[in-house]
């Protein structure tokens, strides 16, 4: 039970009396003898049954009557009873007016209902009128309740009945009344309570409380408590306080649950009054000091009777507001404020301050505690709110209180600037406090990168390792930090572990790895993780840890590069791969590995030499880094059938085709890797080159057998080797004669040229050259006989072509041919003939000849001989162009090299020239005169 003077009481509300605008500020007067008021919908219904307190007003007071208070303080009254009005009750959801009263003397109380939106004559519409009797026995009205669904209403009677009206109450046919509740102990008090589908009443007695279920047919009641309460002593809370049945006893204030007795709280007094409106409860208590009322229905008080008026919150257990007044006849709630309405016909406003008000008085006392519970049953935003828990916070921190003070800042996250407490705490030095508040702003996802840092150095400060392995661990759903700030901090503690496993658990590879190979030196388990990885993954980490893993682990790294450059698939029961990655192949280029082999050569051989047999299609990189090792290999290997075997194993790598030409070339040769360098040259046709080898290695016979092999290739291979020879001061006789006789035979050399280079030997003497000669002189001789054998034969034929054109110009030609040169059929007319001698019929010369001016027979020769003089005049017309470019040029001899390349000195010998005429020999001539006067110039 809660004491009531341990609540602390407030003046949350300030009272006014209520002033008649029309009276220039005189108090608002009440129609006098006021019986029962309610309030709702927009104004206060007042009902009078006491006639001689009406003889003071200035109005003309008929008995029965019903006023309507509106806002503007405007009465508006209606005769609802001949003799009296008892009880009122508005409904709050509908313009519907319960009213009990009497018509006639005696006990013959009548129920009407108004609809007051309704006029009837210019008064509320009445809708039904029966009488309130239980079982047709006289009795007396103590209380009334209507459902706002208007499908029940309840009347409470002094001889303990409660009859209930269920159906439309405000039709008579819709209707049906019935007594649900017969006791001996008067009626004090009737609530209905609508929870979901669920109805029930609750009925209050002077000695007992009752709850009826009025959903189910049979209207099922339970005995709630044994104690009862006075005439309007009793109340239904709103849903805020789970719409319990408030019974005000004189010890105790009870609240109840359909089937149970809830919470009680111990307000001593004798209660006259208790109500509860948005969320207050009212209480009218007697003064203690006044004499004590005596009767059930004594509605009366005497005039010095002084009554107290507790406003209670019980969700936050104070006092809102205490005030004496002098007999109150009821208190009411409408247009936002509370009415007290007393029987000298004033009436007073309570207007509750506003919440930021009362917040302020509660500061002022430190009151924290209360003013949060009073702003979130104040429904404040969580903006509000949170400048609470500051300021409690704020005053916690002052007291020295820095564990409570922590725990109020915490409820600021989200709208409190956390570096406002941060800095609170690190000046205090409270890193344990400071730790709640960063754990509590990482929980609670609001956490940054700064605040990360500082919970860990807090953890690693205080040493809390079960705390720091809670915060690391934390599920996936529940990480509210930035894992790689988490990382580098512990990394900086010196927590490696924790660094490693929260970088394995949150796949941050590239920390795991780092911390791994780094601090831990724990190389094979960074391999095992690299091999792990997704294949992108997998590829970079390599590249970037290949060289401190291929030094410490040589045999794990090189496997793991082997099926990262080949068909790559992620080991271990972590790899998550789907079935499509699975089925692509993931392949690195093995070029990009080479320099991770820098210093171990074993392995980059066996590296490479797997790469070209997994795939012969491998960069070229690859081909000439395996063949310079084998070419290292081969040149330190000691053992000659080692040797051997190393040196095929280069030269197949040779032949395969896959090796750049100038690199395996310069390799060859810086490890003098003689067959290597041979099959070079004879691949790139460099068949000098192969002669010069062996002159420089001074193999007389390989150099005679290279011009053997390359002579039909390049001919001045011969011509190399004699002068080599003739060189030689060593006796050569015999490669000199081999290589003479192959000159001889092809006639590679002229003779004086051969001669002027053996003059250089000392030891070749003419016994070398003697057949070479007789041998020369003797085809020159037989050359210069066929030559002038030729120029006879010419000339005699020359002679004979010159006679026929003389005949030809001076004789008749006579046509004696008798067959066609085209066809070979006798001739006929009409035909054609032709100085040549050739004959065509007419018909065949048209279908064969491509002009009427030529024989078809001699054409063919013909353009031969005028292509050739073509040509002639062509160069003819060159001849001046090249004078004018040879007397520009600076280099005479360039120009003249140039045009000796293009074939324009080539001489053209027409076998129809005449003896004497000019030839083309005349122009080379004309252009040798004109070079040397144009050198001589230039000098």
């Amino acid at each position: 039970m809660a004491a009531f003077l341990q609540w602390r009481k407030f003046v949350f509300f300030d009272k006014d009396t209520i002033k008649d605008p029309s009276e220039n500020g005189q108090n608002f007067a009440l129609p006098g003898g006021i019986s029962a008021c309610d309030s709702g919908r927009g104004h206060i219904v007042l009902a009078d049954i006491l006639q001689s307190l009406c003889v003071s007003l200035s109005v003309t007071h008929m008995d029965g009557m019903i006023w309507l208070l509106s806002r503007s303080l405007q009465l508006t009254s209606f005769q609802a009873y001949k003799l009296r009005v008892t009880h009122v009750y508005q409904l709050k959801q509908h313009s519907i007016l319960v009213s009990v009263g009497q018509d006639e003397h005696g006990i013959n109380p009548l129920v009407k209902v108004w609809n007051l939106d309704k006029r009837d004559s210019g008064n509320p519409l009445c809708t039904r009128i029966f009488p309130a009797i239980p079982g047709n026995k006289p009795t007396e009205v103590s209380c009334l309740s209507v459902h706002e669904n208007l499908n029940f209403m309840a009347i409470g009677f002094t001889d303990g009945s409660v009859v209930l009206t269920k159906g439309d109450i405000t039709r008579d046919r819709h209707s049906k009344t019935l007594t649900l509740h017969e006791g001996t102990s008067p009626v004090t008090g009737l609530s209905f309570r609508q929870v979901a589908k669920v109805t029930h009443l609750f009925v209050a007695t002077l000695e007992k409380v009752f709850c009826y279920t009025l959903s189910t047919k049979e209207y099922p009641k339970l005995e709630l408590d044994s104690h009862g309460c006075g005439l309007r002593c009793s109340a239904l809370a709103d849903p805020s306080q789970d719409s319990q049945f408030i019974v005000a006893g004189d010890d105790c204030v009870y609240l109840y649950q359909p089937d149970e007795r809830g919470p009680c709280f111990a307000f001593d007094g004798h209660k006259i009054l208790a109500h509860w409106h948005r969320g207050y409860l009212f209480l009218l208590i007697r003064d203690t000091k006044s004499p004590s009322k005596s009767g059930f229905g004594s509605r009366e008080s005497s005039p010095s009777e002084k009554q107290l008026l507790t406003i209670y919150d019980l969700d936050n257990k104070f006092i809102a507001y205490s005030a004496p007044f002098d007999d109150v006849v009821d208190v009411v709630a409408e247009w936002g404020s509370f009415y007290i309405l007393t029987r000298d016909g004033k009436m007073f406003v309570l207007q509750e301050k506003d919440t930021q008000t009362k917040l302020e008085m509660l500061f002022k006392k430190n009151l924290f505690v209360m003013a949060i519970n009073l702003a979130k049953s104040q429904h404040l935003d969580s903006d509000g709110l949170s400048e609470i828990f500051r300021q409690y916070g704020d005053h916690l921190y002052l007291k020295g209180d820095h564990d409570g003070a922590i725990q109020q800042y915490i409820r600021t996250i989200g709208k409190l600037e956390p570096s406002y407490v941060i800095r609170k705490f690190l000046d205090a030095q409270r890193i344990h406090n400071l730790t709640a508040y960063l754990q509590a702003l990482h929980r609670q996802s609001l956490a940054n990168a700064d605040h990360t840092t500082l919970l860990l150095n807090c953890y690693t400060k205080l040493k809390d390792s079960s705390k720091l392995e809670e915060f690391i661990k934390s599920s996936e759903s529940e990480v509210h930090f930035d894992v790689e700030i988490a990382i580098k901090v512990l990394r900086q503690a010196g927590y490696h572990s924790h660094a490693v496993f929260l970088a394995e658990k949150h796949k941050h590879h590239e920390w795991y790895l780092k911390i791994q190979l780094e601090d831990l030196k724990n190389y094979q388990e960074g391999l095992r993780y690299i091999g792990r990885l997704p294949f992108d993954q997998a590829e970079s980490n390599m590249k970037r840890y290949g060289k401190t893993l291929m030094h410490h682990v040589p045999e794990g790294t090189t496997q793991l590069l082997k099926g990262l450059c080949t068909s790559y698939q992620p080991s271990g029961d972590a790899a998550e791969t789907s079935s499509l990655d699975r089925s692509r192949v993931n392949k690195a280029n093995s070029e990009e590995f080479i320099p991770i082999f820098a210093n171990n050569p074993r392995e980059l051989k066996a590296f490479l030499e797997h790469m070209i047999e997994v795939d012969p299609r491998s960069s070229q990189g690859v081909y000439d880094t395996l063949l310079e090792l084998r070419l290292q290999d081969w040149a330190h290997e000691r053992d000659n059938e080692r040797k051997k075997v190393l040196q095929g194993e280069a030269l197949s790598l040779l032949r395969s085709d896959h090796t750049v030409f100038d690199k395996a070339l310069v390799l060859c040769q810086m490890h003098n890797f003689k067959e290597g360098v041979l099959y070079l040259y004879e691949k790139g046709k460099l068949y000098q080159q192969i002669m010069h080898y062996h002159m420089q290695n001074e193999e007389y016979g390989k150099v005679v057998e290279a011009c053997k092999r390359y002579g039909d290739q390049d001919c001045c291979l011969w011509e190399q080797a004699l002068g080599y020879f003739a060189r030689k001061e060593e006796d050569c006789k015999t490669y000199i004669s081999e290589v003479l006789h192959h000159i001889d035979q092809n006639n590679l050399m002229p003779p004086l040229l051969v001669v002027q280079t053996l003059a250089h030997n000392s030891t070749a003497t003419l016994s070398v050259i003697k057949d070479y000669l007789i041998n020369k002189l003797q085809r020159e001789s037989q050359q210069i006989e066929n030559d002038e054998r030729k120029i006879s034969q010419y000339r005699e034929e020359t002679a004979h072509l010159r006679a026929e054109i003389q005949e030809l110009k001076t004789s008749a030609k006579i046509f004696q041919k008798t067959k066609c040169n085209m066809c070979n059929s006798p001739l006929e007319l009409p035909s054609v003939h032709f100085l040549c001698g050739h004959s065509f019929h007419q018909h065949c010369f048209e279908s064969y000849a491509d002009s009427e001016a030529e024989c078809p027979t001699c054409t063919p020769d013909n353009r031969k001989v005028m292509d050739m003089l073509r040509a002639q005049d062509q160069k003819r017309d060159l001849h001046d162009h090249f004078n004018n470019q040879l007397r520009a040029s600076n280099d005479g001899f360039s120009v003249v090299a140039d045009y000796f390349g293009r074939g324009v000195f080539n001489k053209l010998t027409l076998v129809t020239d005449p003896p004497g005429s000019k030839s083309v020999g005349n122009l080379e001539v004309n252009l040798q005169r004109d070079l040397l006067i144009h050198t001589k110039r230039n000098s």
